[in-house]
């Protein structure tokens, strides 16, 4: 199988030019891979080797977990740390539904927001929590599928529940609202779907396409 794709080819949400070289990495997961990332997009190194010396130095943490391969993913609110530069990026979407990074402190680095995809009742009141960027977690924490779970990395659990609800800070996530934030004004009825009210517009997205901010 091709470890490369056409550069056209490549997703929309991919923050690169589709003038340049033919190929780029071919992730191997959802996201955006570090070698893109750091290469295309952020600029922080000129060619893959220099990518692959870094991750041989452990160099790079991608939400605390040292990276190993320079395909490995960076998903929504994946934290990267790079080591030699104390410097911590958080993944965002910009208001075009584009991935982007923005710098943040080491304080906010020990901690992510991700969806509950998943949801599996086990003995004892705990339940078996499965993460859209791949994670499992047993909390006793009350919550639904398509609610927030904000991860602690140093604690390793779910320190707390952001559920779907009236007056929820939300990103859309996926559809042509991508990129856009806003509150929750209504869920709706009968459906797996909610009505969200930005600075310019109401609109509505199920809510498997919105991640809860707060």
């Amino acid at each position: 199988m091709t470890r490369h794709l056409k550069r056209h080819a490549a997703p929309k949400n991919w923050p690169i030019s589709r003038k340049g070289t033919t190929f780029v990495l071919k992730r191997n997961s959802k996201g955006i891979p570090i070698l893109v990332l750091l290469r295309d997009f952020m600029k922080i190194a000129n060619t893959r080797k220099e990518v692959k010396q870094a991750i041989h130095k452990k160099d790079l943490v991608i939400s605390n977990k040292p990276v190993n391969d320079e395909k490995k993913s960076l998903e929504l609110f994946d934290v990267l740390t790079i080591v030699p530069f104390k410097k911590n990026y958080r993944v965002i979407l910009s208001q075009k539904g584009k991935y982007d990074v923005e710098e943040i402190k080491e304080s906010e680095a020990k901690t992510k927001i991700s969806k509950v995809i998943g949801k599996k009742s086990l003995k004892g009141k705990k339940s078996q929590l499965n993460l859209s960027d791949g994670r499992n977690y047993l909390s006793d924490l009350k919550c639904s599928i398509g609610d927030s779970a904000v991860v602690d990395f140093d604690k390793k659990n779910i320190s707390k529940i952001l559920p779907v609800k009236e007056k929820s800070e939300v990103l859309v996530i996926g559809g042509k609202h991508a990129g856009i934030q806003g509150k929750i004004s209504k869920l709706v009825e009968g459906s797996k779907m909610v009505e969200i009210e930005s600075s310019d517009k109401k609109f509505r997205a199920l809510i498997k396409q919105i991640m809860v901010l707060n």
